[in-house]
């Protein structure tokens, strides 16, 4: 079977876990003009790119993907342990908790979970994103860094998915903003290869404060 087909399934809006409902405090930036055309909204991405996910984000969720790889079922409790107590605001938190569970319902669904991955997301009363994602990537047989790209790539499509609706940002103009930010895509991806575990985190103080204050925004159209 063509292994990009898998990949492809992964990253796929019509995996049904909600992703596209979140804008992980975009929608906020949008709402006070931090974020206001092309140039501004590269720079926001750039930045959640680079300064958070690359160091903290990303690299565990690589963790948590080759922990479910090499069945390190130890390490991977650690790293989930990890991932819940970073989330820093409400928003953040519901964000992880209804996509992991989302994808816990389909994992269970699905023949290609095997026993021992079952067992472990059985004992998970509350199974975050980057968990599903890891044991999703298992069950298809994706490598953790092929999971990664997939991750990173659904990110960056959701947030400019975000612009369109809100800005708003024209079809073509997303695109143009794809071919400028893909390379910080790549460097993103090497960044989180390449970090220690002992030096995991970011101070992301622009993303918590946009979420919190997502939370209390009168209107908006992606939900926290």
């Amino acid at each position: 079977m063509n292994p990009a087909w898998a990949l492809l399934r992964l990253a796929s809006p019509q995996l049904p876990i909600g992703g596209y409902s979140y804008s992980q405090g975009l929608e906020m930036a949008v709402e006070n003009g931090r974020v206001h055309d092309p140039d501004s909204a590269r720079r926001w991405i750039s930045d959640q790119l680079l300064l958070n996910l690359a160091r903290f984000e990303a690299p565990l969720l690589l963790a948590h993907c080759a922990a479910a790889t090499e069945e390190n079922w130890s390490e991977l409790l650690q790293r989930c342990e990890e991932h819940r107590a970073s989330r820093e605001t409400r928003e953040l938190h519901q964000e992880s908790r209804q996509m992991g569970y989302s994808l816990q319902q389909l994992l269970n669904g699905l023949p290609e979970l095997d026993t021992d991955a079952r067992a472990f997301l059985e004992q998970r009363p509350e199974p975050h994103l980057a968990l599903g994602w890891a044991l999703a990537a298992r069950a298809w047989q994706i490598s953790p860094q092929d999971a990664l790209a997939a991750w990173l790539w659904s990110w960056l499509e959701n947030q400019l998915a975000v612009l369109m609706k809100t800005l708003p940002l024209g079809q073509q103009a997303a695109q143009r903003l794809t071919s400028e930010l893909l390379p910080l895509l790549q460097q993103a991806q090497r960044s989180a290869s390449q970090i220690n575990p002992e030096h995991y985190g970011s101070a992301a103080f622009g993303l918590s404060l946009a979420s919190m204050a997502h939370e209390r925004q009168y209107s908006r159209l992606f939900r926290s």
